[in-house]
């Protein structure tokens, strides 16, 4: 049995929260891995309706769970949500009882009267994908027609009177030079920019090599964030950065099991919404008595709660602030979880890398294609086409948006 460590009297925030929390302050739900697009950094390597996922009232029992628990929001997410037939109900019935809700979506389905439903709506926060501020950019990765498909769905919110809608930007090697671009695009409808890192897990472990930033553009992206300040939300994406010198405004912690999780569309419940992988499984809502049961007794995270060995990192003058940096992408680069970041700012990171071990893989693949991407040349551009659908074989396979017109102006 796994020592339970005892809270410290004082101490900082974040060192409280190294001990975790009763509840997660807020926890990501991926309702479904089905999914319109096929974006090549999907981290949860959406496409596919999973044929287990979770039924309306499982889903209501979720919410009933996490209002006993007094969850202050739940950050939805898939795949793409909204395909789901029973989102709408399930986020009306999450906020009537008490539980807030982010939901992330490609935006093909926030028609006009949608929009004008969720401006009409209490305690709900939409955060709409866009990951270039062109066209050319943002659907080299995220498909043809995403870009526009996002900057529709944003107008359509900004016409209904929805106030604040979020731009959520995953950084890459391509984008990066495009930041002013996009707090313009988020200005200009109202919204808040939000960056969140590039991470090697699912499909996004194909492409890391080729997309995550450079040196000289960790070290640009960090000077542009201390410029835009708190105007620009990061939640914890890039508190490796803080390496640097200055930490960034947002948690400086990775708070994988202590004040954050993810519930799969089966129930899953796994450590950290960017390792979806057995070694960071805790549990399943239905197997393991409820979330809370899982929160609370899982040895997993009784492990995280725990003081964490950082190994040679401990030693660095930066460790205060980095804390080692991503759990994640550390693990999905094939480096122990006791090294260095592989974008540690310091450089330990690059060294670390050239003796990595076996990169592991994703547990679970719902693409919409089975077969593996074929290895590219260095020269060759990370470039996502949809080619023309193979028949479905079994229900999970079958397209989520049949018989549905994104530019309808029905629900």
């Amino acid at each position: 049995m796994t020592t339970v460590e005892q809270r410290p009297a004082g101490g900082s925030l974040v060192e409280q929260f190294e001990y975790g929390l009763d509840a997660p302050i807020c926890l990501t739900w991926e309702l479904t891995y089905a999914c319109n697009l096929a974006c090549v950094h999907c981290l949860s390597s959406s496409g596919r309706r999973d044929p287990r996922e979770l039924t309306t009232e499982q889903c209501e029992a979720v919410i009933d769970e996490l209002q006993r628990m007094q969850v202050f929001y739940v950050n939805i997410g898939g795949g793409e949500p909204t395909v789901r037939s029973d989102f709408w109900h399930l986020l009306e019935y999450a906020v009537s009882h008490n539980v807030g809700v982010k939901f992330s979506t490609n935006g093909v389905r926030i028609t006009p009267d949608k929009a004008r439903f969720l401006a009409s709506t209490d305690y709900v926060d939409v955060q709409i994908s866009l990951d270039g501020a062109t066209a050319d950019v943002n659907d080299h990765v995220r498909g043809p027609g995403s870009f526009d498909m996002a900057i529709r769905a944003l107008q359509n919110l900004n016409d209904a009177g929805f106030r604040d809608a979020k731009i959520s930007v995953v950084v890459t090697r391509q984008n990066v030079g495009q930041l002013d671009e996009f707090k313009a695009i988020a200005d200009s409808f109202g919204a808040t920019l939000r960056l969140t890192r590039l991470r090697p897990s699912g499909r996004g472990a194909d492409v890391w090599d080729e997309l995550h930033p450079t040196a000289v553009q960790q070290r640009e992206l960090y000077e542009w964030l201390l410029r835009a300040g708190d105007n620009v939300l990061t939640g914890d994406s890039f508190f490796h950065l803080a390496g640097f010198g200055e930490t960034l405004p947002g948690l400086n912690l990775c708070g994988a099991g202590r004040v954050v999780c993810l519930i799969d569309p089966i129930g899953d419940v796994y450590a950290c919404p960017f390792a979806i992988h057995d070694q960071f499984l805790a549990g399943n809502i239905l197997a393991d008595g409820g979330f809370a049961s899982v929160w609370q007794t899982s040895e997993l995270f009784r492990d995280l709660r725990s003081p964490q060995t950082s190994g040679a990192c401990t030693s660095c003058h930066a460790f205060d602030k980095c804390r080692g940096g991503c759990m994640a992408a550390k693990f999905f680069t094939g480096l122990p979880l006791d090294g260095p970041d592989p974008e540690c700012v310091q450089g330990y990171g690059e060294a670390a890398l050239e003796s990595r071990g076996a990169i592991p893989k994703a547990s679970q693949d719902h693409s919409h294609s089975a077969k593996p991407r074929p290895p590219k040349r260095k020269t060759e551009p990370v470039l996502l086409t949809l080619g023309k659908p193979a028949p479905p074989v079994r229900a999970c396979a079958e397209n989520p948006l049949a018989g549905f017109d994104p530019h309808s102006k029905g629900s």
